[in-house]
């Protein structure tokens, strides 16, 4: 095989294995943000998105778990939606506010009216509020995507101790004990300060560029201007001639 083609064929498998690479991972339900802190309220966001190019997502059920309950969920309507929250007897009752609960929300279900459906190729959001947050390291809220085609996919598999991810992982959110560093920062809001920093890195990396360049064109510039006059000088005085600041002054 010759070196032109050897080397084609080597660009070609490279290619395949980048466009392997950079395939996206198949998209799940999941819920965002995925961390919050123990202890207390938080507004988390279950996104799904649709993925089949033949059916719409007609349904999405959302079990909360029942071992560490919460005392407070709260849904934010979403339009073409219908939403249940279901609520089951607790094994253990639970206190908030200093009243005993001996139920809590166990399962959100939301369905689509109408044309409100998920469709190919689009995503949906279901925002919910609930707390007091659990003390324990992960809350897993197993989900159910129906579509119209009557396909049911289960997003019910937990996070593994290995670190692989299962092929259908449930949404996961990661708790952290209150006072935990970071745990109580709330997230630094964009301002002009920041854009200001981002601007001034922006000119630091291209712009000292153009400062080094600058200065090689001044060092440049001098240099050639004394090898003119050296050269200038050089053609004087193999001609004789004396430059007129050299001739003494006449009487």
């Amino acid at each position: 095989m010759s070196l032109l083609k050897r080397s084609a064929v080597v660009g070609a498998i490279a290619a395949a294995s980048a466009l392997a690479l950079a395939a996206p991972a198949a998209a799940h339900v999941t819920v965002n943000p995925n961390t919050a802190v123990q202890g207390g309220y938080a507004k988390v966001t279950f996104r799904v998105p649709n993925e089949t190019d033949t059916a719409n997502t007609t349904k999405v059920e959302v079990n909360l778990p029942t071992g560490t309950p919460f005392a407070s969920v709260s849904l934010k309507p979403v339009a073409g939606w219908t939403m249940v929250a279901q609520k089951s007897k607790l094994a253990k009752p639970i206190e908030a506010h200093g009243a005993q609960l001996s139920e809590a929300v166990s399962k959100i279900t939301w369905t689509a009216v109408g044309d409100a459906a998920i469709k190919p190729g689009q995503f949906q959001e279901f925002d919910v509020s609930l707390g007091p947050l659990p003390e324990v390291d992960q809350v897993v809220f197993k989900a159910l995507q129906t579509y119209s085609d009557g396909t049911i996919v289960r997003w019910i598999d937990e996070p593994t101790t290995d670190g692989t991810e299962p092929e259908k992982p449930a949404p996961v959110l990661k708790l952290t004990p209150a006072g935990a560093p970071g745990a109580d920062a709330p997230a630094a809001a964009p301002g002009p300060s920041v854009a200001a920093v981002a601007d001034d890195g922006d000119d630091d990396e291209g712009g000292s560029g153009g400062t080094w360049t600058g200065v090689a064109g001044i060092v440049l510039g001098l240099a050639g201007l004394v090898l003119g006059l050296l050269a200038y000088r050089r053609a004087q005085a193999a001609s004789g001639a004396v430059p007129a600041a050299a001739k003494p002054a006449t009487e």
